[in-house]
This record gives C-alpha cells, structure tokens and sequence, in this order.
C-alpha cells in the first residue's frame, strides 16, 4: 500500500511539474505582478498609464532584438554580435540620412534591413560553411563589426539637429494615438510568431533545436535553415538599428554596447532554453518586459543603475539553473515513462 501511495504522489508530483513546463509564462507574470505590488508600495507613481508607456518604449526595440536571438538559441546557437550590429547600421544609415535628408523613412528602413541581413549573413557563413562555433563565430564579428563603426564614421558621431525631422519621427510619431515603435515591435512579434508556429521553415528551427541529427533524418536541410536564422537575426536588427537612431535622434559609436547581453536575458528568462528546441514569443516578450520592469523601478526608487547589470546577470543564471533542473526531470520522467 506504500508503494501504491507512493507512486501515486510521484505521478500528481510529474503531473504538477509538467503543468508548469507546459505554462513557464504564468510564472514570469506572477514574478512581474509581485515586482509592481513592491515597487507600487514604494513609489505609487509606477501604477501609472505614462509610467507603462516608458517602459514600453523602453523594451520595444528590447523585443525585436530578443526574437531574433530567440531563433538563434532554439538552434543550440547564439549571437553575440546583435549590439555591434546595430551600432554599425545606426551609424551607416544615419550618414546616409543625413546625406539624402529627402529620403523617404520607409527606405531608410529597408536600408537598414538589407545591411543587418548582410552582416548576419556573414555570420551565417563562418558557421556553416567555415564550422565555426556560433559563440566564436559572434565574438569574433562582435569586434569587427564594432571596429567597423570606428572606420566608417572616422570617430563623429550623427546628432539630432543633423536628422531631418521625418526620419526622427519615423520611431516617435504617433498618428494612431502609440508610438510607432511599440506598434512595430508588436507587428514583429507577430509576423515571427506566425512564422515560428505555422510555417515549415520555422517548425524545422525547432526541430533542428532538439535534435540536429534526426533533423536530418528527416530531410530538413541543417545548413540552410541554420544560416537562415543568422540572416534573419542580421535583418531584425538592422530593422532595430534604424528605429534606434530615429528614437535616440542620434548615431554614436557606442550604441548598442552591451546590448547582446540583454537580448540573451530577455530570451532565456523568457523560457529559451539553452539546450535548443523550446521557446515561445510570448515567453519573450515577458522577459523583456520583466527586464524593462526592473530597469524602471530601479530608476524611480532612485537605485544606481549599475544594479541593472547585476540584475540582468542574476535573472540569467536563475534562469539557466532552471532551465538545466526542468531538462534533468524530463529526462527521468522520460525513461520512466
């Protein structure tokens, strides 16, 4: 009877554990509602409609950047060089803005686009067809796209009264009552939403993501659909770099800097594993607002914001920690099984 009870208690524990695997997002909400019951104690000014805004805007281009290491990652690869990215497309677009002040935002856009898509392409080609290993490969382009902001603007910067005032709207305008960047950031959550969960291209990065090799097995071309992923992380954030420039009215050699580190935050407290193969938008988006939540009552119970990093730092080796525990259990409820 022991033993009956036992198992009994070990099969509502593996239910209990599978209902949170299955709703990691519901844990990262209930962390956000405690984080603003806190904060909102504190500084009753954070419960406000203009305090959300900020941080919205705060996280917008936080997102795009996020879904496109989130592909990355689901292929057991990652992409180190998504900061450098937008700095070296914030800055070329910028002198070319500044260069043509008619040139319409929209192709200022597709500008920046098509420059990120080329740079990730790059990356792409070091690991698929040089071998080499994603992180090296990012670390190494890290640096030289980094370098590259250097050589190509000689060391000035791009400031706002140089941008011509529709460019600078381009992120801030809001003809639809929200900020045009938050709208964007939203249509992109949206389009790789679609794209991860009902076509084949983005089905397979999941696949590829648990296993590589059975993957193949199965017909899907490894090499392709890998270098697909970098081109498309290139492309999302050049479209980052632009909205950057538009909304900060400026192109510095620094911008950017360090800003790998919270699009891998963002993506694995958001619930990407790790290991590959499992992620979701929504989960995504959540880290990123949890980090924008974090940055923002950081500022207003006037804590330096250096504790940011700290914070950021902690949350990823949280979740890592997690994210190992959660793959150890499914492993041993799967040979129980």
């Amino acid at each position: 009877m022991t033993t009956s009870i036992t198992a009994k208690n070990e099969k509502s524990a593996n239910t209990l554990f599978m209902t949170f695997v299955r709703f990691r997002e519901l844990s990262i909400i209930i962390i956000i509602v405690l984080l603003m019951i806190l904060v909102s104690i504190r500084t009753p000014a954070f419960l406000t409609i203009d305090n959300f805004r900020d941080i919205l805007l705060n996280i917008s281009i936080l997102v795009i950047v996020a879904l496109a290491q989130t592909m990355v990652i689901v292929t057991r690869g990652i992409d180190l060089s998504v900061g450098s990215t937008i700095g070296l497309v914030a800055m070329m677009v910028a002198f070319v803005v500044v260069s043509f002040p008619g040139m319409s935002p929209l192709v200022a856009v597709a500008l920046g686009m098509a420059l990120g898509a080329l740079l990730g392409s790059f990356n792409g080609f070091l690991i698929t067809t040089g071998g080499v290993p994603p992180i090296i490969a990012t670390l190494g382009t890290l640096s030289i796209y980094r370098g590259l902001i250097f050589v190509y603007s000689q060391g000035q910067w791009v400031n706002s009264y140089e941008m011509p005032e529709s460019f600078r709207a381009l992120a801030k305008g809001t003809p639809l009552g929200i900020p045009n960047i938050i709208l964007i950031a939203a249509l992109v959550a949206v389009i790789i939403y679609i794209f991860l969960n009902y076509t084949r291209p983005g089905r397979d990065i999941y696949t590829i993501g648990s296993n590589p090799d059975a993957a193949r097995v199965a017909g899907i071309n490894v090499t392709r659909t890998t270098f697909m992923v970098y081109v498309v992380s290139g492309l999302l954030c050049g479209l980052a770099a632009v909205l950057w420039a538009s909304r900060f009215e400026s192109a510095q050699t620094n911008t950017a800097l360090g800003f790998e580190l919270q699009s891998v935050a963002a993506s694995v407290v958001g619930g990407v594993s790790i290991m590959g193969g499992s992620g979701t938008v929504l989960g995504v988006i959540l880290g990123a607002f949890l980090l924008g939540t974090i940055e923002n009552s950081l500022t207003l119970v006037r804590i330096s914001p250096f504790w940011q990093l700290a914070a950021q730092g902690l949350l990823i080796l949280v979740a890592v920690i997690i994210d190992s525990a959660i793959m150890r259990r499914l492993q041993r409820v799967g040979s129980k099984s």
